[in-house]
């Protein structure tokens, strides 16, 4: 599946504290929904003793994401915090269990859904910024990632006779033939679901014996026939031959090639969400509150200081650490926001961007160029890497985060094509190495300084970049360095909880505090 902006980069338009546990969790969920028919009274979810979700999946959202996505509702649905309790109120049986399996993905869903007289199971990951793969349905390995109309057809021995029926009757993307044991599973991609008239021929004649279909859910769907223009730094360089085309067209561009969607629906796309971004940034200025949060709201004092005059002089960076800290506040009260790249690092690319654009005077279409802009350097990095912190730390959020930012602010000045890469690569640069270490197990505090961090190594990167600092290393090579020092990171320090100011003595007592008053237990 080639990566796509609005896919993989920029959104989803969600709530929770994670895009990698909520989101991610939640389109996990939708298609287990599916694959039940939409109906299930038992639920039994199962994490790898050494993978990221044993220690996580309650606090940083996991458990609020799949549940939702079992009750069939969207990422930014205002029930979302209570999707478990509403399950169980309507009947379902939930199991949560840690077992010994040896997953290799840290981010590893294993799902057992019954009803009377079906039962099927799903292993599926999370692999950052909200995107998953199912991985195998009733343990037959398939590839799903939520970009078709997927219609599974079960047979028994049948499986080439089934596949050649419907390529002679039916235009498909792609038809996959999976044998496991005595009985193949026919996993038929397209535009839409297999016809009916095809489906009731095929079990008629006895060659198919059960129907699954599974509906789509990203916003850009996948076609088989899909070609990008580029997918490295490098490749768009050599595409743009020296022409110095802006790097938010650039975006279009490949964006267009992706999705098959004009460059007037693409900016449309990005000013609607420059406006949830807006409206969040008030939000979280008018003040936020949560119980289970561990910073209040505090974007309101920064506030009032700044107006006053009472803050060091810092131009536009000060405005950069309101929106900052606004949007990671609405973050944390499960307020509305845009995983950009992730929900972990929502903030400093937004925040760097809005705050400047106003600052400039510029409009919600300048700002939506400047965040396409951003988005091509997260192509880049998705292609080849990874945005979930628990694969690759939080140099994999807050430094892809600064990267994108630091483009799209060199987009924004108006500098050269190779200025905007230069100031990514720089940006990224700085922030090698970064450990994923969630205080309390809620992801908040190192991630606002974090946040901040990224959008202030942006806007300087932006500015050495246009002054013509040397970037000294390409932006693909930083990339596969970044790559290459996530191996090297232990376990512990990949939003696992089990290191960093994870485990000092304050963030575990503010984690004890923050579960009994969830439970409403007495704490001595």
């Amino acid at each position: 599946m080639k990566v796509s902006i609005f896919n993989d980069v920029i959104g989803p338009v969600m709530r929770g504290p994670s895009s990698s546990h909520c989101a991610a969790a939640l389109r996990i969920g939708r298609l287990a929904l599916d694959l039940m028919d939409g109906a299930f009274d038992e639920v039994l979810v199962e994490f790898d003793r050494e993978g990221s979700l044993p220690t996580t999946h309650d606090s940083q959202g996991s458990d609020m994401g799949l549940f939702g996505g079992l009750m069939g509702w969207e990422a930014a649905d205002e029930r979302l915090p209570h999707s478990m309790q509403t399950l169980q109120q309507n009947g379902v049986k939930i199991r949560i269990e840690t077992v010994d399996v040896g997953d290799p993905h840290p981010n590893t869903y294993r799902l057992t859904l019954k009803k009377p007289g079906a039962q099927h199971s799903l292993r599926a990951i999370s692999t950052g910024g909200g995107m998953m793969e199912v991985q195998a349905i009733d343990e037959c390995p398939v590839t799903i990632g939520g970009d078709y109309f997927e219609t599974l057809l079960w047979s028994d021995g049948h499986g080439a006779s089934v596949h050649d029926t419907i390529t002679a009757q039916v235009q498909t993307d792609d038809i996959i033939v999976h044998s496991h044991g005595h009985q193949q599973l026919i996993q038929v991609k397209a535009q839409c679901f297999l016809p009916d008239e095809i489906i009731a021929s095929l079990q008629k004649d006895g060659r198919v014996t059960t129907v699954k279909r599974l509906a789509p859910v990203l916003p850009v769907r996948s076609r088989r026939t899909t070609t990008v223009p580029f997918t490295t730094c490098e490749e768009m360089l050599a595409f743009d031959a020296g022409r110095n085309t802006p790097l938010w067209k650039l975006a279009v561009a490949y964006e267009s090639a992706r999705g098959d969607l004009s460059e007037e629906e693409i900016v449309s796309k990005m000013v609607e969400i420059v406006r949830i971004l807006r409206r969040s940034i008030a939000q979280g200025l008018a003040g936020t509150h949560y119980d289970d949060r561990v910073l209040g709201f505090q974007s309101g004092e920064f506030n009032k200081l700044m107006q006053a005059g009472s803050l060091l002089e810092a131009g536009a960076l000060n405005r950069i650490i309101l929106y900052v800290t606004a949007l990671m506040e609405v973050k944390s009260s499960m307020g509305v926001i845009v995983a950009m790249p992730t929900a972990g690092a929502c903030a400093a690319l937004p925040g760097a961007v809005i705050a400047m654009a106003e600052v400039r005077g510029l409009d919600e279409e300048e700002m939506a160029r400047a965040l396409l802009a951003s988005g091509l350097i997260g192509v880049f990095i998705a292609t080849a890497w990874t945005f979930a912190a628990e694969v690759g730390g939080c140099q994999a959020e807050g430094g892809s985060a600064a990267s994108m930012a630091a483009a799209a602010l060199v987009n924004m000045a108006g500098g050269t094509l190779p200025q905007s890469v230069a100031a990514a690569s720089m940006a990224m640069q700085s922030m090698l190495g970064l450990i994923c270490d969630p205080i309390a197990n809620r992801v908040e505090a190192p991630c606002l300084g974090k946040n901040v961090m990224a959008a202030a190594n942006a806007l300087s990167c932006a500015n050495m970049a246009l002054a013509g600092f040397d970037q000294v290393i390409p932006l693909d090579e930083v990339i596969a360095t970044a790559k290459l020092v996530s191996t090297q990171m232990p376990r512990e320090l990949r939003c696992t909880a089990l290191g960093g100011l994870s485990i000092t003595p304050t963030s575990i007592a503010i984690e004890k505090k923050l579960a009994c008053r969830k439970t409403s237990c007495a704490c001595g």
